[in-house]
């Protein structure tokens, strides 16, 4: 019970955050370019608590802590979704009440670059959180990191047919540049059944090897049992410790930030295209198990509450970073509702110079709504069949 509620409270955590973060993105965007903004929520339902900064925005803490939003001026109007009529019925309505120079704070009469910044600031707002999570780890903490050197080979293993041998100092992988053992492990991971071309360091001799990781499953204690390919290949060497300087962490980070953004799409074109299987996805339950396992895992035989208060902040900020990259990226996808569907319609508006009409724009937040939430259902059956909980549950009954 102790964990489960430890699990549920770090869920709450990390999504929060991110969640906070990605909404004062916006907010600080909004802000800068002058729109008159009403509300700031952490947390969606009724207010626990609200106050009123100087610029009249009411701050409030909702009792479902689950996210959060913020909402410009004219935001609850039918004209959330407007066309120029729309527009037209709107401003009038803004001049009548509060005269004609206060129509210029309303978001939707903001010039539409002005929107388009607004509308990436939130992914914007994730990726820096993240940078700057992990460049504060990196100076603070570092990592143990092992080198990309190949020990182990067994006989069968697809890097034994490809010509791999003990020693081999593996370089690149389709190019890109392999520093550590963990990063070539996360790359080859990703490519099950799919050719690499490895750059090897041979003693004084550079070789291009190619090997196609085998699909295996496994049972991971953060991510649960999922489809990753493996070559085969082991490092048992005993790690070093990296710790990047002030002035190289930005930049590692950054680095990092892009790795799993450039991931991230590399498994959505691989699902797209029908080359993995649709059953890996995992959505809302997936990252509460992770979050719960990562704050397990790092408390498990603390010594003393103070190191295990520092692993669980530690793991959870890791997750916080993770997560607000996914967040980041997933709400840049052209879909409406996202900030990338409304930065699709504000291409049009810029290049029609005119916004799409009322209802088309609703239909498009419609469908849009409709595939986030089939999504949403069909990575929940994923969680559910991947932690079995459908075999718990026909065990009570049977």
């Amino acid at each position: 019970m102790i964990g489960f509620l430890t699990g549920l409270l770090a869920f709450v955590f990390v999504l929060s955050v991110v969640v906070t973060v990605h909404e004062l993105g916006h907010f600080w965007a909004a802000r800068a370019c002058g729109v008159a903004i009403d509300c700031f929520s952490i947390g969606f339902g009724p207010k626990i608590v609200a106050w009123r900064d100087k610029t009249g925005v009411e701050w409030r803490i909702a009792s479902i802590p689950l996210g959060g939003y913020v909402r410009f001026s004219g935001d609850d109007n039918a004209a959330s979704v407007p066309d120029g009529s729309d527009l037209a019925v709107l401003k009038r309505e803004i001049a009548s009440r509060e005269g004609e120079a206060a129509v210029s704070r309303y978001y939707h009469f903001k010039p539409v670059w002005q929107r388009a910044i607004i509308a990436v600031a939130g992914p914007v707002a994730n990726f820096l959180l993240a940078i700057a999570v992990f460049a504060v780890f990196m100076v603070t903490l570092g990592e143990y990191r092992h080198p990309a050197t190949i020990e182990t080979i067994p006989a069968n293993s697809p890097a034994a047919a490809a010509g791999f041998r003990p020693g081999d100092l593996i370089t690149k992988a389709d190019g890109r540049r392999i520093k550590t053992f963990e990063e070539l492990k996360g790359y080859v991971m990703l490519r099950a059944r799919l050719p690499i071309d490895f750059t090897v360091e041979r003693g004084d001799q550079t070789l291009h090897l190619v090997a196609t990781p085998v699909q295996v499953e496994v049972v991971d204690k953060i991510n649960g049992r999922m489809k990753i390919g493996q070559l085969g290949i082991g490092n048992t060497s005993r790690p070093y410790h990296y710790r990047s300087s002030i002035w190289r962490a930005i930049p590692d980070a950054t680095v990092q930030v892009w790795d799993q953004i450039s991931t991230i799409g590399f498994y959505l074109g691989r699902l797209v295209t029908g080359q993995i299987s649709a059953d890996q996805i995992s959505g809302v339950i997936g990252i509460g198990h992770a979050v719960g396992a990562m704050a397990s895992a790092t408390t498990v035989d603390a010594p003393d509450i103070q190191t295990l208060l520092l692993r669980f902040f530690v793991g959870q900020m890791i997750m916080v970073a993770t997560l607000s990259v996914s967040i980041g990226f997933m709400n840049l996808l052209p879909i409406p509702v996202l900030d990338g569907g409304h930065l699709l319609m504000y291409a049009y508006e810029a290049i029609a110079k005119r916004p799409l009409k009322a209802e088309f724009q609703a239909a498009g937040f419609r469908a849009g709504l409709a595939l986030i939430l089939g999504f949403m259902l069909f990575a929940a059956w994923n969680d559910l069949h991947r932690y079995d909980v459908f075999k718990f549950i026909g065990g009570l009954f049977s």
